[in-house]
């Protein structure tokens, strides 16, 4: 025992001083804040020069927050840097790791996908075991590099003085946020925005945690259970349905000053001679919200932030889809895609919805990313043969194109002589409406060819436009730079108009409800209600909310109604909550 230098009192032995570190192996002060700027200067570089320098700010603020939440819990800096910095590049590996894998970024809810069940954990086990061993190795060493550059602190920082810091950082990633911008509906798949995006998709993650769901639902108390999907024995013959996705076609009528062919017209009416209107949810791109719509039946507004992921997120949640109702009902269900299936996990969710047979760019053939209509439609006239010629099972084929799809700086198949715009039309909107004649012309080859071949068999044909081209903006009031984001925050309700045609050959359409339009996730509805069809209850339970809104979904006038049928759905158990 030894008295204190003071010789107050008995001094405590070195090794039982509190947070003692030997002086040698611990850093001053102008070693640790040099360590410091040196790490905030790395990350400024990291999303200048790897990302985007919009991004610089949002993302090294996030980033300065999180170090600074990490020593409110510690009281010292340099182990906070280090887990600041290495989530940084752990972040943007697992992105990178997960876009080559599935298309698609890192998204905050990937993470509570995994915490929801331990079926989650052992299907990423299972899928990619060996980015989980690098991934977890990487976490260990992270978390000893911590834990040494915490020993070796010298520097204490007091909590309150972190406390106000992770706030003034927290402000300065709202204001990164604003001069970021509003996220493109490209970004999921963008292939360098990986930390900032997975920083920014916690906004919509948290949201829906919040709500206690993914999507918006009434309470639970006054909300009968839907009767359990029942099979379907149709009172006569059913008629083979095509389902045809027209990528980016819009009705130029809809722009009366627009000069244009006036047979083009005929294209956008039904077999009754009527033009069935169509509200969509998108704008220029993002057709896989209109894909969700029509198959799931249900608005990917419904789901809040979160709408630009429904598809990825909810491969295997939707329950009672149109592809599954017509399975039911025994139609074998074939699609024909312009894409891979990989884009963007599509295939999974095309699979889990009920489409076992998804013919995709390369099984198909295709040669180019914009083949035009007749090389799909051939293909499905082909498949048609196959299957009528060895079974007496209805058929259900969806049928995605792509020539009238964007960019419209160049001719597409110039060798091809059809009209355009008249005198005074934009060069882009002349160039779509050469490729709306094609469509048109090879339209009228799938229903000749339907005719011809298969005599005697009836047919019903849907084909619908995904969203107006981009080439419209000018006739919206937009100028050249305007974005597929500029014109859906300018409110103008025209850009969201489409069409949809119901078409037969050998078939008569029964009456349907006279509506001046219907929003896109009463598209199956309708379809089922056109080929005769029994409804389940979920979707005798949408014509009722069709019919009482006058078409509207997410904005009908009897909200309560639209919530209680979600609330239905997942005490049904035909849509899982997270």
């Amino acid at each position: 025992m030894s008295l204190d230098a003071t010789g107050g009192g008995i001094a405590r032995p070195p090794l039982l001083r509190k947070h003692a570190v030997p002086a040698s192996t611990s850093l001053g002060p102008r070693s640790v804040w040099a360590a410091t700027a040196v790490a905030a200067c790395l990350a400024g570089v990291y999303f200048w020069w790897a990302e985007t320098t919009a991004t610089v700010l949002f993302g090294c603020a996030v980033t300065f927050a999180i170090a600074a939440l990490v020593v409110i819990l510690t009281g010292r800096l340099l182990g906070a840097v280090v887990i600041a910095g290495a989530g940084v590049m752990l972040i943007r590996q697992a992105s990178y790791a997960k876009q080559q894998a599935t298309d698609l970024s890192l998204h905050a809810y990937d993470l509570v996908w995994l915490a929801s069940a331990w079926s989650s954990i052992a299907q990423l086990w299972g899928d990619h075991r060996g980015q989980v061993v690098a991934l977890g190795t990487a976490m260990i060493a992270t978390a000893a590099a911590a834990w040494i550059a915490h020993r070796i602190d010298g520097v204490r920082i007091s909590r309150l003085h972190a406390l106000a810091a992770a706030f003034g950082f927290a402000g300065l990633a709202v204001a990164g946020a604003v001069v970021k911008g509003e996220r493109r509906h490209t970004e999921l798949y963008f292939e360098s925005l990986y930390v900032s995006f997975f920083y920014a998709s916690w906004s919509e993650t948290l949201e829906a945690l919040w709500r206690g769901g993914l999507i918006e639902a009434g309470n639970a108390e006054d909300a009968a259970r839907l009767a359990p999907n029942a099979g379907c024995s149709p009172a006569t013959r059913p008629p083979h349905i095509i389902l045809i996705h027209q990528e980016s076609v819009s009705p130029p009528a809809q722009f009366p000053a627009l000069a244009y062919d006036r047979g083009l017209d005929s294209f956008f009416r039904s077999a009754d001679g009527k033009y069935r209107k169509l509200r969509v949810e998108t704008y220029g791109g993002a057709s896989w919200l209109t894909e969700f719509s029509v198959l799931a039946g249900l608005s990917t507004h419904s789901f809040g932030g979160m709408r630009q992921f429904v598809q990825p997120v909810l491969g295997g949640k939707v329950r009672d889809t149109l592809p599954q109702a017509l399975a039911r009902c025994g139609y074998r269900n074939v699609m024909f895609y312009p894409m891979l299936k990989g884009f963007l996990g599509a295939g999974r969710f095309f699979e889990r919805a009920g489409i076992t047979d998804i013919r995709d760019a390369k099984a198909q053939g295709a040669k180019l990313a914009n083949e035009r209509d007749r090389f799909y439609y051939d293909n499905a006239l082909a498949e048609t043969a196959r299957h009528l010629a060895s079974s007496k099972q209805p058929l259900f084929l969806y049928i995605q194109t792509m020539a009238a799809h964007g960019p419209y700086d160049y001719a597409y198949m110039p060798e091809v002589d059809v009209p355009g715009g008249g005198a005074g039309t934009h060069p882009e909107m002349h160039e779509f409406l050469r490729r709306l004649a094609m469509t048109r012309m090879d339209y009228a080859h799938l229903r000749a060819e339907l005719a011809r071949r298969f005599p005697g068999r009836p047919f019903l044909i849907m084909h619908y436009g995904d969203h107006q081209p981009l080439a419209t903006r000018f006739l919206l009031g937009f100028g050249e730079d305007a974005s597929v984001e500029d014109v859906l925050r300018g409110g103008n309700q025209a850009a969201l108009e489409s069409y949809y045609t119901l078409d037969t050959i050998g078939y008569r359409l029964p009456p349907l409800a006279a509506l001046e339009r219907v929003d896109v996730p009463y598209l199956g509805t309708v379809l089922l209600e056109a080929a005769g069809l029994p409804l389940s209850d979920a979707y005798r339970e949408r014509r009722r909310l069709m019919l009482l809104c006058r078409g509207r979904y997410h904005d009908c006038a009897e909200r309560e109604e639209v919530l209680k049928f979600h609330r239905r759905l997942l005490d049904s158990a035909l849509l899982d909550p997270l």
